[in-house]
């Protein structure tokens, strides 16, 4: 490898970013490619961290963009919430902060959780601040047996954690069958916290026991997640769905129903995925980013 293409596959390594969110809170994130790009804001779902985009952040910094993975509050390496604040207004209020510090009009790509925390800062916080939202397996009006199963596995040996690595294996394995089983399990660790002698996953687990004094419930409210759907549209903002096809929390029908409802989303149906979309079909899921952001390109970069 050339000195030349050293360097330029250095400007495709996560930098470290850090920023202040709602009361001051801690946000962490990576940035790559160009800090005076367009920006592409990827925001993982609840039990996940910024990890889980890797591969297409990387692939979109490749085009010429500017992307940027944060874990949001109680997440990853974000700071908790001393005040048991997980509302979805907070998490948006935590990703506006760090957009003042990035170029104008990013485009938000949120899968499940972060799904709903971009449609309500595009659509209700800050109507106008996305130039573009890519909605990842989420929908408002979800499947609740979906919900479900994702909120057991996320209960799980939450409070008495793993023995080793190769248990947390098993449980991922167990969850999501689709996904191979890694190799080398070292990668794990960063989807998980070491206390004593046991593995604990990575997030506040009041987040998830619906202990939190401010829970996110928000998500319960459709006419509020449907109308800020609709204030992001009316603006003239482009959005995608990109959905697993194999998916127990957006079924067929409730795509069918969301894209009925609101025409002017795109649609992607992503065959071999489940909920997890971008870690079950990488190639698949990238592909679709990149076409929605060549295709509305001329709208996203500056003038």
């Amino acid at each position: 490898m050339t000195t030349a293409d050293q360097a330029a596959d250095q400007a495709f390594e996560p930098a470290p970013l850090r920023f202040a969110g709602v009361d001051g809170i801690r946000i962490v994130g990576d940035r790559r490619g160009d800090p005076g790009a367009p920006a592409v804001v990827f925001l993982h779902g609840g039990g996940q961290t910024r990890h889980s985009w890797g591969g297409t952040a990387r692939a979109v910094a490749e085009q010429g963009w500017q992307s940027v993975t944060l874990d949001l509050r109680g997440h990853g390496e974000s700071d908790w919430s001393d005040e048991g604040d997980y509302r979805v207004v907070s998490f948006a209020g935590d990703v506006l902060a760090a957009l003042s510090q990035l170029p104008p009009s990013p485009v938000l790509v949120g899968a499940s959780l972060g799904g709903l925390t971009a449609v309500l800062l595009a659509g209700e916080l800050r109507p106008g601040a996305a130039g573009g939202v890519i909605l990842v397996d989420i929908v408002p009006d979800m499947e609740p047996e979906g919900a479900t199963r994702i909120h057991a596995f996320m209960s799980d040996r939450a409070e008495h954690g793993f023995a080793s690595l190769e248990e947390v294996a098993d449980a991922i394995a167990a969850y999501n069958p689709l996904r191979d089983r890694p190799s080398d399990l070292q990668g794990l660790r960063k989807n998980l916290r070491r206390r004593g002698d046991r593995w604990y996953w990575h997030w506040d687990p009041a987040f998830i026991a619906g202990t939190t004094r401010l829970p996110p419930s928000e998500i319960l409210d459709l006419d509020r997640m449907h109308a800020a759907v609709a204030r992001i549209l009316d603006g003239g903002t482009p959005m995608l769905l990109v959905r697993g096809r194999m998916s127990d929390l957006v079924s067929t029908d409730k795509a069918q129903e969301f894209v009925a409802r609101f025409p002017a989303v795109e649609f992607t149906d992503v065959s071999g995925a489940g909920h997890m979309v971008a870690g079950d079909r990488n190639d698949a899921f990238s592909a679709a980013v990149l076409d929605f952001l060549e295709r509305h390109r001329s709208n996203l970069e500056p003038g």
